[in-house]
């Protein structure tokens, strides 16, 4: 069956409606007024003033600590390091590529608000791994690194997966090519960063790395706000173009989901295995399917993995490393990690 093709958003469009009950996420015809007391979607309002409070750079985090303990990590942790870095600024790189892409088929002026948001956010990420890898390695080094995922069989697998479902909608510009890029974008901001952050927060519980570990804290809660854009996208859509949800298109969303969840598993254990003090291949596992029914479930759907319904006590660390507004650093005086003001969003999508 044909899909129909979405429409590009216009740019300058005096014709398009000013009423906020007509504005949809695809198919509208939107003025692109960024009118902050008229939205469709309330709930952009909590999103866009948490956002905002979240802003943070990079260099204000010392790693003086960071280049003592990089040459000591053992040979499995720096494997780890260095590999998962390389994913992870991968990813971040193709993040600020990839939303713009998908903004121009969004016709809800609030919700490319969000997104042009997320792009900055997603830039100073890049920046962040990149200042990691400029204080703790040579440029050698820190070159071969960065393009790890050209050469690890295991990280362009993966990489291949999100790439080519960003690539499919760059050649066929209808809603169910749309969704499967949300439900991409989804897994990659709430799935495959994952194993990531807990080597990074297990690092820091065993005294090393600091740094590396409060860079990480901040990239975490910036994703938790993108994981719930994306969430409430995805709903949204339910809602309005529910030709987009029937049976045989959420299969192939669900087994998007399984794919993802059991690549995060192999990577992680690839990556982690059994050789690193505080993890192990089991624990990648058991947290990464947990993981995975959270999201899925948080969509609307019913849960993934039986098994898993709630979060394994061997991980419970995770969250609280995780939680960057609890965790204050020794740098500038013990100066706390957050400016938000208002009540952060917890990562329990």
């Amino acid at each position: 069956m044909e899909q129909k093709q979405l429409k590009k958003n216009a740019l300058f469009n005096p014709d398009g409606d000013s009423d906020v009950l007509l504005r949809r996420m695809v198919h509208g015809n939107s003025t692109n007024l960024n009118d902050f007391n008229n939205m469709r979607y309330k709930w952009v309002s909590d999103w866009y003033r948490q956002t905002m409070n979240n802003f943070w750079i990079p260099e204000e985090i010392n790693l003086t600590q960071d280049t003592k303990d990089y040459p000591l990590l053992e040979p499995a942790e720096r494997k780890a390091y260095d590999k998962i870095l390389s994913f992870l600024v991968f990813l971040d790189s193709l993040q600020s590529n990839n939303l713009p892409s998908i903004s121009e088929y969004i016709t809800a002026n609030e919700i490319n608000l969000c997104l042009h948001i997320q792009t900055f956010q997603e830039c100073v990420h890049s920046q962040s791994y990149s200042y990691m890898l400029d204080s703790i390695c040579s440029p050698e080094e820190r070159n071969e690194i960065l393009y790890q995922w050209r050469t690890d069989e295991h990280l362009l697998r993966r990489n291949t997966f999100i790439g080519n479902c960003y690539n499919e909608f760059q050649e066929n510009k209808d809603g169910f090519t749309l969704v499967k890029t949300l439900i991409a974008n989804f897994i990659l901001e709430g799935i495959y960063f994952y194993s990531g952050f807990m080597f990074f927060y297990n690092l820091s519980r065993n005294g090393k790395m600091p740094g590396s570990a409060q860079e990480i804290r901040y990239i975490n809660r910036d994703e938790n706000t993108h994981l719930w854009l994306f969430r409430n996208i995805i709903l949204e859509l339910k809602k309005e173009e529910p030709e987009l949800f029937t049976t045989e298109k959420i299969q192939v969303y669900e087994e998007m989901m399984r794919e993802g969840i059991q690549q995060e598993i192999t990577w992680g254990q690839y990556v982690i295995g059994n050789n690193i003090r505080g993890l192990n291949a089991q624990m990648v596992s058991d947290y990464i399917h947990y993981l995975g029914n959270l999201r899925w479930m948080s969509l609307g759907f019913p849960p993934l993995y039986e098994a898993h319904h709630t979060e394994p006590e061997s991980m419970q660390w995770v969250s609280l490393y995780a939680n960057a507004n609890m965790v204050k650093t020794d740098f500038f005086e013990a100066k706390s990690t957050a400016y938000a003001k208002s009540t952060a969003i917890e990562d329990d999508l």
